[in-house]
């Protein structure tokens, strides 16, 4: 099955769930057509990371790149929510002669009817790339905090923390 979204209105990084709970996923809507791919939490931080990075880097070789800025597209996902597949490999490339960043979404699982990958290609403008890198750092980092002495993520029932050898006494009198 192959996704091919060459013009998007809307591609962004939301969230399903609970903090601690949270399926992430990447929606791209192109007029009536809308789809949504899952994925991990660390896979929607590293690509909003690396966007960023090509685009600081467009930038310094001359094209017309909007600089960083906080996300002003914060809105819920658009409905309905159904998630096409989970992602399993991501690309990234930039598209010389469409001025555009090229995303590649490939499944984890073959498709039964095609015996082939499922592929989400989404082709962003810089100024919507940029858009989606803002927004899916905003959503990684609203999750639960980190603990301050592992940095893993800290439940509200509590946290077994390595660094205190599996101790649930406070870190720090």
């Amino acid at each position: 099955m192959l996704l091919e979204f060459d013009r998007p209105d809307r591609c962004v990084v939301g969230t399903v769930g609970q903090p601690g709970q949270r399926l992430f996923l990447i929606q791209v809507a192109q007029g009536n057509r809308l789809a949504a791919v899952a994925l991990e939490k660390q896979q929607a931080q590293m690509l909003g990371m690396r966007i960023g990075e090509v685009l600081d880097q467009l930038a310094e070789l001359g094209h017309d790149v909007p600089e960083p800025h906080p996300p002003a597209d914060m809105g819920p996902l658009d409905v309905p929510v159904d998630v096409a597949f989970r992602a399993a490999a991501i690309g990234l490339a930039w598209d010389q002669d469409r001025g555009r960043i090229v995303l590649e979404l490939f499944s984890v699982e073959v498709d039964d009817d095609s015996g082939e990958n499922s592929l989400l290609q989404i082709l962003l403008a810089p100024a919507m790339a940029r858009e989606f890198s803002a927004r899916a750092d905003f959503i990684v980092s609203s999750g639960r905090p980190a603990c301050p002495a592992c940095g893993q993520p800290l439940d509200v029932e509590g946290h077994i923390c390595p660094r205190a050898n599996g101790y649930r006494g406070p870190l720090f009198p």
